[in-house]
């Protein structure tokens, strides 16, 4: 079959699967790691770039060469995927719908301190709703273009303002380990721009219209861009940690509250307009997460139930209209609005924790499995660097789990 020509025009999935992976815990991550560690960590972002693109490469690899989702692999390697998928995904949505609609309010709430945190939580959430019930992939793709241009103004710019030490990051680039940064290291490369959202590349790619194995190659571009445009954004906050924080010993709280006091403190040394002009920037980093997460999550658990009802044809666009869809919809938005106002229960965040720490080297392993064998045309099967990227990224996600685990039995 012959392979279209990549064009720089038709990119779009990669749009949004950067918008979406890039959180606020992502830019948090690296500008807590610039703070503590200076530029000594900035091979570990190059890294983790690297082994996300080998994961979302081979993600829609899978969905344009067998011309089946993911779900319909995972079918074929036996029940016990299903029993693993369908807690974590419902359990995932009701914590992760509170911590998207709070992340968007955090910059808001700053920006208007007189209206309470909730009222711009809730506000979020029902607008992330909104926008996704209405509208189909197009209309996402277009809006995550535009928050992903306003993300790299405001994050961008402000490291370009700080006139980074382009000699002392060129020293990061050699992989070094500083004292206790261990498994900070490894969180920073399993965190750059990797969650649940990567499984949802395959499906973004089916929503723009590449169906088949003709498209791999402009796959394979547009997802090289998401992932060097996602490595721009955290090599910036890496560079405003080392530049602003390190610098001067300034340290920040882990968490989205560390963005609000970096906010704090770019009023305190560049004026309110620094300072207002990077809240929006925070505020568009967290909203395009949650968009993404209410359309493309959404999708994958449409076609998750689809699955088990033996609809395993259907088209994206039929998906975006189903029942499945928009109760899974519903499910991020409103019952996560109970750990908005009563707290989160730490026996839910345990289990979040490792049904979530699980995910990504399940993802790793099965693709590895799928992609291997007489389920793939052979043609498109794994050559020797893509089992290599799988491999690391497995082995890397399986160390993350363990320490997930761990740290929650042991409460380290």
């Amino acid at each position: 079959m012959e392979q279209r020509k990549p064009s720089w025009r038709l990119i779009g999935p990669g749009i949004v699967v950067a918008a979406t992976g890039v959180g606020s815990g992502d830019l948090v991550a690296s500008l807590v790691a610039g703070e503590r560690f200076g530029y000594a960590l900035l091979w570990a972002v190059v890294l983790g770039c690297i082994v996300k693109i080998a994961l979302a490469e081979a993600t829609g690899r899978w969905h344009l060469a067998s011309g089946r989702t993911i779900f319909d692999g995972w079918r074929s390697m036996g029940l016990w995927t299903f029993v693993f998928f369908g807690p974590y995904v419902v359990l995932w949505g009701f914590v992760y719908g509170a911590t998207a609609m709070s992340a968007s309010a955090l910059p808001l709430q700053a920006l208007f301190p007189a209206v309470p945190l909730w009222v711009f939580a809730v506000l979020a959430g029902i607008s992330g709703l909104g926008f996704v019930w209405f509208n189909r992939y197009p209309a996402l793709e277009r809006a995550m273009t535009v928050l992903i241009g306003v993300l790299f103004v405001t994050v961008v710019g402000l490291a370009i303002y700080l006139l980074p030490d382009l000699g002392e990051m060129a020293t990061g680039l050699v992989p070094t380990a500083p004292p206790d940064s261990l498994f900070y290291t490894l969180g920073l490369i399993g965190g750059v721009g990797g969650t649940i959202t990567m499984a949802c590349y395959g499906f973004w790619v089916n929503a723009k219209g590449w169906r088949d194995s003709r498209w791999i190659r402009m796959m394979r571009l547009d997802n090289r861009v998401a992932y060097i445009t996602t490595g721009v954004f955290v090599v910036a906050m890496l560079i405003v940690g080392a530049e602003l924080l390190h610098t001067a010993q300034i340290a920040l709280a882990e968490g989205d509250e560390g963005l609000l006091m970096l906010g704090e403190v770019l009023r305190d040394r560049f004026g309110t307009f620094v300072s207002v002009v990077f809240l929006i920037g925070f505020f568009a980093a967290a909203y395009s997460s949650l968009l993404g997460v209410w359309h493309g999550v959404s999708l994958m658990f449409a076609d998750f139930v689809g699955n088990i009802r033996g609809l395993t044809e259907r088209p994206v666009e039929e998906r975006e209209a189903s029942w499945e869809f928009r109760g899974y919809l519903l499910w991020l938005t409103f019952p996560p609005m109970l750990l908005l106002l009563l707290g989160k229960p730490i026996t839910l965040i345990i289990a979040y924790g490792v049904l979530g720490s699980a995910f990504m080297p399940f993802l790793a392993f099965t693709l590895m499995w799928l992609l291997n064998t007489g389920r793939t045309p052979r043609e498109w099967r794994n050559g020797i660097v893509s089992n290599v990227g799988l491999t690391i990224a497995g082995g890397l996600f399986l160390v993350l789990c363990g320490n997930e685990i761990w740290s929650q039995i042991t409460g380290a």
